[in-house]
C-alpha cells in the first residue's frame, strides 16, 4: 500500500510533528482523542503559536493504522490539499473524488 507519508505529505510522532511545525511545513495537526492530556495541551499551544488548525479525532490505533504505523498519537499534514479535505470531512462535508 502507498501511504501518504512516503510522499512527504504526513509527519508523525510528537518530535517529528513539532519539528515540522517549527519549519512551517505543517498545515493541519491531527491528534488522537486518547492521546495524553499533556500531549494535547502541548500541541494546542504550539498550534496556536504557529496559527495551525488542530483537530482531535479517532484513537491512537486508528490514526496509526491510517498511515501504516504503530502507536502514533499525532499526525502533521503537510499537503495543503490533503489538509483541506480532512478538515472538510471533519466539519461534515464530503470528500472530493
Amino acid at each position: 500500500m502507498d501511504y501518504p507519508q512516503k510522499h512527504g505529505k504526513i509527519a508523525f510522532g510528537a518530535d517529528s510533528v513539532e519539528n515540522s511545525i517549527k519549519k512551517k511545513t505543517v498545515k493541519l495537526v491531527i491528534i488522537a482523542e486518547d492521546a495524553s492530556e499533556r500531549t494535547k495541551d502541548k500541541f494546542k499551544k504550539i498550534c496556536e503559536q504557529f496559527d495551525i488548525s488542530m483537530i482531535q479525532m479517532a484513537d491512537i490505533e486508528t490514526l496509526s493504522k491510517s498511515i501504516g504505523k504503530k502507536n502514533k498519537a499525532i499526525l502533521g499534514i503537510q499537503d495543503i490539499n490533503l489538509s483541506r479535505e480532512i478538515e472538510k470531512i471533519n466539519n461534515g462535508g464530503e470528500a472530493l473524488g
